[in-house]
């Protein structure tokens, strides 16, 4: 098996995100779920929410490539996989996350759909409620790979939101065969309980193979995983199943179970919850990059703790400080 030449490959929905501040009433009168993702199923029915939006942010997101953007600017050598359409939001992502110093060389798709987007209302509490147009994202198919990059990667990193559409769900599986022909290492995020919803029994699956190495998830996502609302339980029998599980649980923190160990972390202290879109992308940014550096699974899991606590104290999935120093001078 060759050194890789990546710590972290990641497949997932090239999405720009559009962030705007609401109150709930709003959020009710949408007819949203607050705190929740909702996917949009035409451009005309996102064009009619942006529309409602007040002024926002744009920048580059998407759960894998906000977890690859946060490794990079941890040190990370990191390199991402997904669909943009040749249009201009395909342009500003994929200037955004190039420059982030991630390898990101999937070509775009021509014609419509467009690119995909997610327009993001965050409530005063810092309670962020999204609703995607998965647009070109969702036609990855399995021909725009880029195979040796997959294979030079130490970890695979897959995003469950990614795994709904037909397309890059196959997409996905090519790349896993990949992975494990290479030696490497598969990572899975579970994203969302409306994905579990969908697909739990995929997911299952995947873990009762053998095909996942470390699950992320949070509290609401392995109990939905695991049908049972006994969080040791769920807990319990995740981990029998995966080498890694790491499950954050908000402000109390975050466990890592492997090789019938539990190790715990505090919530890292903030003064202020502003934005909690991405924390979970970060979390397993910092938990990632610790252990590419070698790092114990409790310094893993603190790194991870200290990332989501800067995303969160701002608007916006994407650091907005030197993510390098942070970490030196919280871990020493």
């Amino acid at each position: 098996m060759t050194t890789p030449a990546y710590d972290v490959v990641a497949i997932g929905n090239a999405i720009v995100d559009v962030l705007s501040h609401t109150d709930d009433a709003f959020i009710t009168a949408e007819g949203m779920a607050k705190g929740s993702m909702q996917l949009m199923f035409s451009p005309e029915d996102a064009d009619a929410l942006y529309a409602k939006m007040g002024p926002g942010i744009e920048a580059s997101g998407g759960s894998a490539a906000n977890t690859v953007a946060g490794m990079a600017a941890l040190g990370a050598r990191c390199g991402f996989i997904g669909q943009v359409a040749n249009d201009q939001l395909g342009e500003v992502f994929a200037h955004d996350i190039r420059a982030t110093g991630v390898t990101f060389g999937t070509v775009a798709r021509d014609g419509a759909p467009t690119t995909a987007r997610c327009l993001i209302f965050v409530t005063p509490d810092g309670q962020r409620t999204m609703n995607t147009f998965l647009g070109a994202s969702q036609f990855l198919p399995a021909s725009a790979l880029d195979r040796d990059l997959i294979a030079s990667g130490a970890i695979l990193y897959l995003e469950g939101y990614l795994w709904d559409p037909e397309e890059p769900r196959q997409a996905m599986r090519a790349a896993i065969e990949v992975a494990r022909k290479a030696g490497r290492k598969v990572a899975f995020t579970l994203s969302d309980v409306f994905c579990i919803s969908r697909h739990g029994g995929d997911f299952r699956k995947l873990m009762a193979d053998g095909l996942i190495d470390i699950m992320f998830a949070n509290e609401a996502e392995i109990f939905a995983l695991m049908e049972t609302d006994d969080f040791d339980a769920a807990v319990a029998a995740a981990a029998a199943q995966v080498p890694m599980l790491v499950v954050t649980r908000s402000e109390r923190g975050a466990i890592a179970v492997s090789g019938g160990t539990t190790v715990s972390v505090a919530a890292e202290p903030i003064d202020k919850v502003v934005d909690t879109t991405g924390a979970g992308d970060l979390f397993a940014a910092g938990f990632l990059t610790g252990q590419a550096q070698g790092k114990s699974v409790e310094q893993s899991l603190r790194l991870g703790a200290i990332c989501a606590a800067e995303i969160i104290s701002h608007i916006g999935a994407r650091p907005m400080v030197d993510m390098k120093a942070l970490a030196a001078s919280k871990l020493g």
